[in-house]
């Protein structure tokens, strides 16, 4: 209910009529059952243009410890506001997200539920597409679900009259990538980097960004110069990787 509530009385008027967001290919999107929204992430704007221009709910995992409303009245909104759009928390205490941590973000798609996740991990710290995390193939090869590439553009806050403002969003969505002959390889490192880099090259293709092969948090804190980075540039993630072999049983 408070979904629908904030999207359609809050977010959904602002976005659309006073940023003037555009959408494009919401066609693509299945009508029913569970799907992966796999998104760039250029910023924070992302998380409530993208669900504003969709008729679908859509569900962010989010750090599970947000969801814990122990520091403070601060926190204690932002936990009430996740629970109560009906977010769901993400476990990453081990390191790299394990099946065990998305046991949330399973049972939403197992329900049929729209799951969006940015593989990048972080937002782009200058425009660019970063390399992608694996946990958007472990989850979609585990669920059993498609992933549907999202392009986001022109999200970045700028300044009207003094007042942070987006004007002009871009959302386009790309057609459902199925990626059902590997199920079961979800614990497969090769397997599972080139189904990351499949759904990055898509992500790429809707938005035009250049691709860096290195993760956006190197940058950010400084393990990764600028000059590296431009170093790291490829036509496309993956480039030069053959598919993995397909399992006992799979479809060529």
């Amino acid at each position: 209910m408070y979904y629908a509530l904030f999207k359609n009385v809050l977010f959904a008027p602002i976005v659309r009529w006073l940023f003037r967001a555009t959408i494009e290919g919401e066609e693509n999107l299945p009508k029913t059952g569970g799907v992966i929204l796999a998104s760039n992430h250029l910023a924070a704007g992302d998380t409530f243009v993208m669900p504003a221009m969709l008729h679908r709910q859509v569900t962010f995992p989010a750090k599970a410890e947000l969801f814990a409303g122990n520091r403070g009245i601060g926190s204690k909104i932002v936990a009430w506001f996740l629970k109560a759009v009906g977010q769901v928390p993400l476990d990453r205490s081990g390191g790299r997200v394990s099946l065990e941590g998305l046991g949330p973000v399973l049972r939403v798609l197992a329900d049929g539920g729209m799951v969006g996740i940015y593989p990048e991990g972080t937002r782009s710290p200058d425009g660019r597409l970063y390399k992608g995390r694996t946990g958007v193939a472990r989850l979609a090869l585990a669920a059993g679900v498609p992933v549907v590439p999202v392009g986001m553009l022109n999200t970045q806050t700028v300044r009207r009259l003094g007042i942070p403002w987006i004007w002009k969003p871009q959302v386009k969505i790309g057609k459902p990538m199925d990626f059902g002959a590997y199920a079961g390889l979800h614990d497969d490192r090769e397997t599972l980097r080139w189904v990351t880099d499949e759904v990055m090259n898509a992500i790429m293709e809707l938005t035009g960004q250049t691709y860096v092969e290195a993760y956006g948090t190197s940058l950010k804190s400084g393990s990764l110069t600028a000059a590296d980075a431009e170093a790291r540039v490829l036509p496309r993630p993956g480039y030069g990787a053959t598919p993995p072999e397909l399992p006992s049983g799979g479809l060529s």
